[in-house]
């Protein structure tokens, strides 16, 4: 689908989808139980293929008020979860069953990463693979960790890349990995530790980053009733995952969440496009507001601080969960993203709307998700006017030399690409075709009708007619 977005001013009021880093946990969290309902979940592409997984596994994902039918229980990909305004988990009980068929984790690294460690607990074999861009996606230090706890895990291709053969079960143990290439293999550890016989004690040969997705894992974990703790070189426990050397999750745990329910927060991920679409075309006098954003353990909740740093006018109510924006004329910054490399897209497009110099360090894990986000939005707002300085672990924008036309952008098959491209858009003269709009599927399914609602003046293209 391609998506012609012109130079427009918004106003009104939008809401965050469901958190998807919280959701993938927790219906994978709820597969670990005996049952639970996840409520206000985000069903999108990616976490489809993670319930796809629960169901692989032995249990079931269905709207919660139908969780009776079997037909809907099993098909994960029900239509029918879309709308669903709370899931209703079957769990495997901490024993998935080996899948009867490969595992597809379409375009989903996080599902990768997880389930390749709860298929660790299997007894017996599961193949895992994904769409192409998965496939180029390295999974070699989660395979050699499992493969140091006395369990089968190899790429058919001898790369470190799916198609991933894992064989089990894992019993736990003592084991090092990088903190540095994805915290997910952190938590992948961490999840299917606390089900194992022994636990698990994890040792970071390198720092860690993006840091705050390990927070969310322990503040979800908790929430489920399993303990897992940070700790510091000399086996101390820390308070969060910043700064930490390990992690210890005892074995023979139990994931129950209180009451048998888990609701999922809003996503910052997401927030930040609503955000920096306020930030740069809001009416003159009006707000764009933003429901759903309640505090939590998500490190992208940094992008208030950056677009206030950045010279907007931002109120936020975290009792309420709202966040009000006016539109300013911005100004660039210097941004760490080690621990925020979902927001690198969307700096990088407020960056070529302010005046300045916009720099994003520590950004060179980046360019390992579904694309090389560095480069692709170097590339991208190139075609659109803007300046951009690329080096491995920097992506400078230098907004005094842009002036931002439209043009016809290439999202990359990548869901943060199109958003951003498209709040890009938003300030530029003339129209702008984002290509691959419907990517958005992945993480913000109804972002489109969401700037539509709020005053961008789109028009989109597909076989549908729409």
């Amino acid at each position: 689908m391609d998506v012609h977005v012109t130079r427009s001013t918004l106003r009104g009021t939008a809401r965050a989808p469901p958190s998807k880093s919280y959701t993938h946990r927790a219906l994978l969290a709820a597969g670990y139980s005996d049952g639970a309902t996840v409520e206000s979940p985000l069903v999108s592409a990616d976490t489809r293929a993670t319930a796809r997984a629960v169901a692989a596994f032995g249990g079931s994902v269905a709207p919660a008020d139908g969780a009776g039918d079997d037909a809907a229980a099993t098909e994960a990909v029900d239509p029918d979860l879309t709308d669903a305004d709370a899931l209703a988990v079957e769990g495997f009980a901490g024993r998935p069953a080996v899948p009867d068929d490969v595992i597809d984790c379409a375009n989903s690294g996080t599902t990768m990463r997880l389930v390749t460690a709860a298929a660790a607990l299997a007894d017996g074999t599961t193949v895992l693979t994904g769409d192409g861009s998965l496939r180029s996606r390295p999974q070699g230090p989660l395979l050699d960790a499992l493969a140091d706890l006395g369990v089968r895990a190899e790429s058919t291709r001898s790369n470190g890349q799916a198609p991933l053969v894992v064989a089990g079960p894992l019993a736990g143990g003592e084991v090092a990995i990088p903190g540095d290439v994805s915290s997910q293999y952190v938590t992948a550890l961490l999840m299917a530790g606390a089900v194992t016989g022994e636990g698990v004690e994890v040792e970071l040969t390198t720092p860690l980053k993006s840091a705050p997705y390990v927070d969310i894992t322990l503040e979800l974990l908790a929430d489920f009733g399993v303990e897992a703790t940070p700790v510091d070189e000399a086996g101390d426990p820390l308070d969060g995952a910043a700064g930490a050397a390990g992690f210890t999750v005892p074995g023979g745990q139990s994931y129950a969440p209180s009451d048998g329910t888990y609701a999922v927060p809003g996503d910052f991920s997401s927030i930040s496009y609503l955000l920096g679409a306020g930030a740069v075309a809001a009416a003159p006098g009006e707000t764009v507001r933003i429901e759903g954003a309640r505090p939590s353990a998500q490190g992208d909740a940094a992008i208030v601080e950056v677009v206030e740093e950045m010279g907007a006018t931002v109120d936020w109510d975290r009792e309420a969960g709202e966040i009000a924006v006016e539109r300013a004329d911005l100004s660039g910054v210097t941004v760490d993203v080690g621990d925020t490399p979902d927001l690198l897209p969307t700096i990088a497009a407020l960056g070529a709307v302010a005046d300045g110099e916009t720099r994003i360090e520590n950004c060179e894990h980046v360019r390992y998700k579904e694309t090389d986000r560095v480069s692709a939005m170097a590339e991208e707002l190139e075609k659109m006017g803007a300046e951009t300085t690329e080096e491995p672990d920097v992506l400078a924008i230098h907004g005094d030399q842009s002036d931002l036309k439209g043009a016809t952008v290439d999202g990359r098959h990548d869901h943060r690409i199109v958003m951003a491209l498209s709040v890009a858009a938003l300030a530029a003269e003339g129209t702008t075709t984002v290509r691959g709009a419907e990517h958005v599927d992945v993480s913000f399914p109804g972002f489109f009708d969401a700037m539509a609602d709020l005053g961008m003046d789109m028009e989109r293209d597909d076989a549908r007619g729409r």
